[in-house]
């Protein structure tokens, strides 16, 4: 019984984390095949929205 225990176990963690990691390799799959030129898309759009706040916290 505690073999079989073991073994669902073993299974079970086996399926969790090939869940979690397709999903972020078909994400970056994605990103290279699709996204060619808008990969920094977000990242210049965060930028540009944030330009001109202030800076908060921190020694100046």
């Amino acid at each position: 019984m505690g073999g079989y225990f073991l073994d669902f176990v073993i299974v079970a963690a086996l399926i969790v984390a090939g869940t979690a990691l397709m999903g972020n390799i078909s994400r970056t799959m994605g990103e290279r095949l699709f996204g060619r030129n808008k990969r920094r898309a977000h990242i210049e759009a965060s930028r540009r929205i944030q330009q001109g706040w202030n800076a908060v916290g921190g020694k100046k």
